[in-house]
């Protein structure tokens, strides 16, 4: 397999592999948030697209690691280090979601009634800013070793999901209050939504 700079396919293996197991941490926070939303009334929407989200991002990872070894995909340089960039941009977007949601994030869309919306952090600028990580990683993340047809099919699948997925945390929000200038400053909150996830959860708003 060609490759013009010190990056083989073990080492994109091992990326993957931190991949999933920054998954695994997510889930573990989304599994803590939920209680503390459960706790509090919280109403669950989506259920019935849950699973495909589940399936398609568990998918992105599989064909992220079968696809460059199938089909004998170069590093590109120009390219595969280009699209690692992204793919950590966009994994510290996520972050940035995460942390500001707090206990009210969750790979599921969980609202807990008469809580203000967020209005701090990325949903300043963006009324669903995990998305934009979501669609950003799920392009990248294949792409830094080649995987086109990985990165192809899981846009074309993400964007007919994220329509169901995005109706569906809209009129979620809509059940919560608008929020109110004290409570954005005093508490960075809003409707929990789920992160992209791999084998154990699915994406968030």
């Amino acid at each position: 397999m060609p490759m013009t700079l010190p990056m083989t396919l073990s080492l994109y293996l091992l990326l993957l592999g931190l991949v999933a197991a920054e998954r695994i941490a997510e889930l573990a926070v989304a599994r803590r948030a939920a209680r503390w939303s459960l706790a509090r009334g919280a109403r669950e929407y989506g259920r019935g697209h849950y699973p495909a989200m589940v399936a398609l991002h568990t998918a992105l990872l599989v064909g992220c690691a079968v696809e460059p070894w199938a089909a004998g995909r170069p590093f590109v340089p120009v390219l595969g280090w280009s699209a690692l960039a992204l793919a950590a941009l966009a994994q510290g977007l996520r972050w940035w979601c995460i942390t500001t949601l707090g206990p009210r994030w969750n790979t599921r869309v969980l609202v807990v009634p008469g809580l203000p919306l967020v209005a701090g952090g990325p949903y300043r600028l963006l009324r669903h800013p995990n998305y934009v990580a979501v669609v950003v990683e799920g392009a990248a993340l294949p792409l830094v070793h080649s995987a086109w047809l990985t990165a192809a099919g899981f846009t074309a699948l993400n964007a007919a999901l994220l329509t169901v997925r995005v109706r569906c945390e809209d009129t979620a929000l809509t059940t919560a209050p608008a929020p109110t200038t004290h409570a954005a400053r005093a508490e960075p909150t809003g409707p929990t939504a789920g992160a992209v996830a791999g084998p154990a959860a699915g994406p968030s708003a």
